[in-house]
């Protein structure tokens, strides 16, 4: 990755990695757990080359990225990553770009689209609709999607907290290889992200984040009315494109069928095969096609 520049924006001094024209077609790639901004370091140079203004964030609780204030609470909740963007936005004075992500990072763009559909241009979704439907968290799921989430439920319990804090690169690297079990990744590949993860807010989020979306604790009072209208699973009527990874480790693909009543607007699904979790990693120029194809009729 280039060199990274500093912003502050809402309750947070963002770190982030800018390529292509300050006059381009702006394009936010959003990163997931537990990855980093490497996970688009070949995806950013196509969409640049292309014309394209390209920004790409450090999550909270990520890399350099850093809370503004000790008293602000370390929340990982899905209305806190799509502030976030959105505060992003408006510190970088953009009125409206075409938003991609996956996992966490997907989450944060499907929420803005959902909520701000005048910001987003387009959206590029890993996994579909990414917002999380709290109400039905207990819900039991097959057994077979029950045992992929083992670490979800580990990080319920305070020996989950503190098998994160102790080794968060043992976690992490397991996580990899489970949900993209066909993605023959190096250890240097692994550990330019894992950097990411030494973030002395990572352990926090994360805990927060996997408690917070199954009811289990209390979100930042300072979201509650975005944590209000997600709750109502609000549609997403901005052009997108929605990808499962046939592989991916962590959720089975789908058809449209499942999400179909979430999408107004117009919207093409598309399963990749020999794919896992980390898209955007795994086959950088589909992504990155997907985000061009989005933008082609509007540039």
């Amino acid at each position: 990755m280039q060199s990274l520049k500093k912003i502050r924006a809402g309750v947070l001094e963002i770190t982030y990695a800018e390529f292509g024209p300050a006059d381009g077609t702006p394009v936010f790639l959003m990163h997931g757990f537990p990855y980093d901004i490497h996970a688009y370091a070949e995806v950013a140079p196509l969409l640049a080359q292309a014309g394209c203004r390209v920004i790409v964030p450090y999550l909270r609780g990520y890399g350099p990225t850093a809370f503004l204030s000790p008293v602000t609470p370390r929340s990982g909740e899905q209305a806190a990553l799509g502030a976030d963007l959105l505060a992003l936005m408006d510190a970088l004075a953009i009125p409206q770009a075409l938003l991609a992500g996956y996992d966490w990072g997907g989450r944060a763009a499907c929420v803005v689209a959902a909520l701000w559909p005048e910001r987003c241009k387009g959206l590029v979704s890993f996994n579909s609709y990414n917002i999380q439907n709290i109400a039905q968290a207990l819900v039991p799921d097959s057994p077979d999607n029950e045992h992929r989430l083992w670490y979800q439920y580990y990080f319920h319990s305070e020996r989950g907290r503190a098998g994160l804090e102790k080794d968060r690169r043992a976690v992490t690297h397991l996580l990899w290889k489970q949900w993209s079990p066909t993605w023959t990744f190096s250890e240097d590949t692994f550990e330019k992200s894992a950097r990411a993860f030494d973030n002395p807010d990572f352990v926090e989020v994360v805990i927060h984040s996997y408690r917070h979306r199954f009811g289990l604790v209390k979100g930042d009072p300072a979201y509650a009315e975005i944590e209000a209208r997600l709750a109502t699973q609000p549609p997403i009527t901005v052009p997108t494109i929605t990808f499962d990874g046939a592989d991916d480790g962590v959720r089975q693909p789908s058809s449209t069928g499942p999400h179909a009543q979430r999408f107004t607007g117009t919207r093409s699904h598309r399963v990749v095969p020999g794919v896992g979790h980390n898209m955007p990693q795994e086959v950088p120029a589909v992504f990155a096609r997907a985000v061009l194809e989005l933008l082609t009729p509007q540039r």
